[in-house]
């Protein structure tokens, strides 16, 4: 009991500080420090540009996947021009997002866990302390910041990628016309679709962050639970990623 309590204290700790660092960051008084700008630039281009070849590569074959599943069952009833339908509204909707931020929560999520957690456990946190450096500002905010952006921006960009591997496989193999596919998915598709797309995507990078820094500040017993708390980041956040899709896929259907 002792211990969930204790779990729980650093949890609230954790996003007490990056409460501050938000309102900090508002502030227009209060000039960034250069070693906090300088690391939230480097944590936004490892997340967002080092990520964009895994996430083309499967938004691609998803894209791709989701044209030939659709012709399969509308080909029964004739209806193979909603293929674009289909495939741009699942992309846009839940899978662009949700694919996207599970690459992140194994790529990013886990980086992130195995970091804080080898400096918590080498008390390298500890001296950050001592020498008047918040750990929460110095460690966790610049990864806060940047999955909150590259989350929604890399969504944006799964989406296009998706569906326009979509309409080339569907123009090539299934015999669709480009310019029908892409007319029909602009025609479809709203731009409450999109933000609802990137409002998950952001909401998720909010957990991935939270949940893997979180792990990694309860690392305790040596490096053998280094991995344990890399583990259980990743399947945390997954978990808490799925029920975050019900809750907005909820919220969408309510107030459609």
């Amino acid at each position: 009991m002792g211990r969930k309590t204790n779990d729980l204290g650093v949890l609230v700790s954790l996003v007490a500080g990056l409460l501050r660092c938000g309102a900090a960051a508002l502030n227009p008084l209060r000039r960034t420090k250069t070693y906090l700008r300088s690391r939230t630039i480097s944590h936004l281009a490892w997340v967002g540009a080092d990520s964009l070849p895994i996430v083309s590569v499967i938004a691609a074959c998803v894209g791709i996947i989701l044209a030939l599943q659709a012709a399969i069952q509308l080909e029964k009833v004739g209806a193979m021009s909603y293929v674009a339908n289909l495939v741009g509204f699942s992309l846009v909707t839940e899978l662009g997002p949700l694919l996207t931020c599970l690459i992140l929560s194994g790529r990013a999520g886990a980086a992130f866990t195995a970091e804080i957690a080898t400096m918590q456990i080498s008390e390298e946190i500890d001296a950050l302390t001592v020498m008047g450096i918040e750990p929460v500002r110095f460690l966790v905010w610049p990864k806060f910041v940047a999955l909150v952006v590259m989350a929604p921006l890399l969504t944006l960009w799964a989406d296009a990628v998706g569906i326009t591997a979509g309409g080339i496989f569907a123009s090539l193999a299934l015999g669709l016309s480009g310019k029908v596919y892409f007319e029909q998915t602009a025609y479809f598709l709203t731009m409450r679709d999109l933000l609802s797309g990137l409002v998950k995507g952001a909401g998720f990078g909010v957990a991935i962050t939270v949940i893997s820094c979180w792990q990694g500040f309860l690392a305790r017993e040596g490096a053998a639970d280094v991995g344990r708390r890399t583990t259980s980041a990743v399947v945390q956040s997954i978990f808490v990623m799925i029920l975050l899709d019900l809750f907005f896929t909820a919220l969408n259907y309510i107030f459609r």
